[in-house]
This record gives C-alpha cells, structure tokens and sequence, in this order.
C-alpha cells in the first residue's frame, strides 16, 4: 500500500524537550530536486548543539535536525539528470559548496548547512537539490556511509585535502571519537605512523587494535610529554585539534617544526588559546577546517572503495529512539551513533 505520510523530528524551539517525532505528508521534489528515502542519519556533535542551544537567528521552526544521510533516491523532480530512481545517495554537509571555499565574506564567513541554515535529515524522506547529494560508496552499507558527509569528510579535508599527509609522517588524534578514527585510517593508508590521546583504556585498545602506531593515557601521563618520548622529541607533523579551547597550546607545544595543526573541535569552547612562543618558534601552520567541500566527499568515496576502509560504527538506534542515541553521544562513542530509518 502507496502511503502519502511520514515521520520526522521537529522541534518548536531549542531543547531536547522541544523534540517530537510527528507524522507529516511526504514531501514532492520539486524542479531540480530529488526525493530521498532516508536509510541512515548519523550524528553529530553540532547536531547535538543545535538541538540543546540553537544556531542563532537563521534557525527556522519548526526544525529538523542532523545534516548526515544516506538512502535511495525515489523521485525525480523535472530537468534533474544527475541521479535517477534507485541510486544510493548521501547527502552534502554544506549545501551549495561544490568546490572550493564556502560561499561568505570577512564580514560574513560561511555557514550554511544541513540541519542549521538548512533543513536537517532526520525523516524518512526528504526533497532536496539534486546537487546536495553524491553517489555513496559502493563497497558500505547505508549506516556505515551514512557517516562521511561529515566526520569522515573532515578528516579528509584536513590530512588529504590540506594536508597532504606523507608516508612516514606522525599524526596526532586527540580523542576516539568519529573525526579521530577517520583520521587514524586515513593516514595509515597515507603510510603514516599514528598517535592516539584518551582518557580510557578499553578504547585505547581498539584503537591499537585499528591501526594506531601509539597510544597515549592522558590521565595517566603529560601527553605532551609522552609525545617528545614517542618521536625523541621532535614532535607530531600533523595535530587533529578535537579538543579546541585553550587546548590548542598543548599542541602548539606538541607540533613539530614547520608542523600542522587542523583546528577542529570546540569542546573546550570556541575561544582558541596558547602561547606565542612555539607558534613564533616553531613556524606551524595552524589552519581551521569547516568540513569540506562536494568534490572532496566524491573523492572521499571513491578513496574509501579502493582502500576498503570501514567506518566505526558504536551504535545503530532505530529513529524513534533519537532520544537514546543523543545520551549515548552524550557518553562519548567509540566511533560513530547512527539512527536507521526503516
């Protein structure tokens, strides 16, 4: 039976107590969109803070939240030639962003996205633009590429894109959370050794397990210390910054000559400190990354097709249970939390 309704979270105002999952009608592509039957959303950090706090002003109600899809394409809008009928599709994280930088100014940086500026994917159908989406991976299964719009699209960006990680180099991930596991495949498929920083041993272990050439216990030794011991002190090439805050001075004194850090989290707060004396010294470069681009999340999938690389999943929640799968990024996964869509 043809059903003409579906459900999606929407909330009335920021808050977690705001969200409901209500039964709306499905909606229809418009000219040059698609009609996307929602498998797998995975979720992240920001989604979390846009639900808790909002994304300021442009935030419109109600809201859906989550800007990471992927699922099957099931109707064509007119004139849209780039997909057809049946193609699994994921979605892009910043729509309109092609190439290259962001649409904005000095005065007003970038900042559209799904699930912000946008409407966000946590639906079991949404219409969109045809150029918001890209072929997903043909070698993962929905939940698994479902996590590449966003976590793995940055570390791309920052140790491909920017980077470009070489073999034999040392990268640092602070964390096991899903931009650190994507960083610690990628660059050993780049031929780099790998440092991993947590607070816990079970999951120190699996990430020994996955490919980390080291592993620091931050409560258990000066990381920062442990990083001059592991590379008799000449320090990590390339730092992924998940922490931000004033976090980003223990890199500094962490990053090698000539080093880079990717500036990517904001844990510690959205104002970066650390102290001149390495950064004047030490000549790094210290670049932020606001995910990526379309071209780089292709290249992305096409990379992770021939490498064979498979994300880190901690936990797969049906879609009603979006309130367990926010506790469970409230705990801190190993990897990736993703909500499935029947």
């Amino acid at each position: 039976m043809v059903t003409s309704t579906m459900k999606r979270w929407e909330m009335d105002a920021p808050g977690r107590a705001r969200l409901r999952l209500n039964t709306v009608a499905i909606p229809e592509p418009g000219p040059g969109e698609v009609l996307v039957k929602v498998a797998a959303v995975s979720l992240n950090y920001r989604d979390k803070q846009a639900i808790e706090t909002g994304v300021g002003p442009s935030m419109k109600f109600p809201f859906t939240p989550a800007s990471d899809l992927a699922g099957v394409v099931t109707g064509l809008g007119a004139g849209v030639t780039r997909f057809a009928v049946g193609d699994r599709v994921l979605s892009t994280f910043s729509p309109g962003r092609l190439d290259g930088a962001g649409h904005g100014s000095a005065r007003m940086p970038p900042y559209a996205m799904l699930g912000g500026t946008h409407p966000g994917v946590l639906a079991e159908f949404v219409a969109f633009p045809a150029d918001w989406f890209v072929r997903a991976p043909a070698t993962l299964d929905a939940a698994e590429a479902s996590t590449l719009p966003c976590a793995g699209l940055t570390a791309w960006t920052a140790l491909v894109e920017y980077g470009p990680v070489r073999p034999g180099q040392t990268v640092l991930v602070q964390g096991t959370g899903g931009v650190a596991l994507f960083g610690l495949q990628l660059a050993r498929a780049q031929g780099a050794d790998v440092i991993v920083i947590s607070g816990s041993d079970e999951k120190l272990a699996r990430a020994k397990a996955l490919g980390a050439t080291h592993i620091i216990h931050r409560e258990r030794e000066d990381w920062v210390e442990a990083v001059y011991r592991l590379t008799a002190d000449r320090g990590v090439d390339h730092i992924l910054e998940l922490v931000g805050g004033a976090h980003l001075g223990r890199s500094l004194e962490a990053v090698a000559l000539h080093g880079r850090i990717s500036v990517i989290g904001v844990f510690e707060g959205f104002t970066v400190t650390g102290s001149s004396g390495p950064l004047l010294r030490k000549e790094p470069t210290i670049r932020g990354i606001y995910v990526g681009h379309r071209r780089g999340l292709e290249e992305l999938v096409r990379a992770v097709d021939r490498l064979g690389l498979k994300p880190v999943i901690d936990t797969r929640y049906p879609l009603e249970d979006l309130p367990a799968a926010l506790e469970h990024l409230d705990r801190g996964p190993f990897g990736k939390v993703v909500v499935e869509s029947r």
